[in-house]
């Protein structure tokens, strides 16, 4: 089995704390870190804007990516989220195997 890290990010204010928790009962996630006060500074509709936001960092296997992308873009705030997936080069037997318990 292959695993991920899936990376978006929400607003200051989004209750990001929800959207983790649903991912994770649905078994979509076994963990999602929630990191508080990112700062980003991006292009959007022609302009650079600076926003505080958070950063939710999913951990899940590779055959959940499809039904994780499907949930968060359901809830997420954004009207383009951010959907970024890096492939695990390697993990420990033990957190494999967790992690693997916890999306089945």
């Amino acid at each position: 089995m292959k695993f991920v890290v899936v990376l978006t990010t929400v607003g200051a204010d989004f209750d990001a704390r929800a959207l983790a928790r649903t991912l994770v009962e649905l078994r979509l996630a076994a963990c999602v870190n929630i990191v508080e006060r990112v700062q980003s500074i991006y292009r959007w509709e022609g302009n650079v804007s600076e926003d505080g936001e958070q950063l939710l960092v999913i951990k899940t296997a590779e055959d959940r990516i499809a039904p994780l992308r499907e949930e968060l873009l359901r809830q997420h705030p954004y009207s383009v989220p951010e959907f970024v997936v890096l492939r695990i080069a390697e993990t420990s037997d033990s957190y494999g195997a967790w992690l693997l318990e916890s999306v089945s």
